[in-house]
């Protein structure tokens, strides 16, 4: 970079999470940086997805576990609406699943909150230069894991839903009506109803409380 070139705008931000508290200190240390600036903020997944579509926005920092739409639910329709939209999914589960997910839904990486204030970052940097960013120590974990897979014969971890009625068990188990999810999905709570029958015949459950806890053990909404 010769002398005269002019300085680089920083990297704008959205930062996505339900918790306040959080939203600030992560903030705080993106603001720190004089190459990132946090532009834009968001308190759940379906948030997120408005907030990115209607600013100039370079990159989306997503908690995975929000209400109404997870961060992998959000980071996968941010891929398909806004495919130069770059997308850093920030999680307190160290989970392979997980980041299979996250990569799957588009993300260039899986920062652990427990060392946001270590891997944030250069995670950032990573993901606008389009590399994927995998924290430190999961690579050996992700890679054995993945061979031990392969040796008996699997595959990737299979989702037996679809991401519709990944939606739908979300916020179902979260106590809206049919008609609540039907506005949200801007579909008709008979569709609802379908994909509520389909859902509870694939998982094999009776009713709520079991579809509630699936949702749990599939990482949708904290218990």
């Amino acid at each position: 970079m010769n002398a005269h070139s002019p300085p680089r705008p920083p990297i704008r931000v959205l930062l996505a999470d339900d918790h306040t508290l959080v939203r600030r200190g992560v903030r705080l240390i993106l603001d720190g940086e004089p190459d990132l600036t946090v532009v834009a903020e968001a308190g759940d997944g379906a948030e997120a997805v408005t907030a990115a579509r209607a600013g100039d926005v370079d990159l989306a920092v997503l908690d995975v576990a929000m209400p109404r739409m997870t961060g992998l639910q959000a980071a996968r329709e941010l891929s398909r609406r806004l495919p130069d939209l770059r997308i850093l999914i920030l999680t307190m589960y160290d989970n392979e699943q997980y980041f299979f997910e996250a990569l799957k839904a588009g993300a260039c990486g899986y920062v652990l909150k427990s060392v946001a204030d270590r891997d944030l970052v250069e995670a950032c940097r990573a993901a606008v230069r389009d590399e994927p960013f995998i924290y430190p120590g999961a690579e050996r974990a992700l890679v054995r894991a993945y061979l031990d897979r392969l040796h008996r014969g699997d595959g990737l971890p299979a989702r037996p839903i679809t991401e519709r009625e990944e939606e739908i068990l979300k916020l179902v188990a979260e106590g809206h009506t049919s008609k609540e999810i039907g506005e949200l999905l801007f579909i008709s709570a008979k569709t609802v109803e379908r994909h509520r029958a389909n859902l509870l015949q694939k998982l094999g459950v009776r009713d709520r409380l079991e579809l509630t806890r699936y949702a749990i053990r599939a990482g949708l909404i904290e218990p």
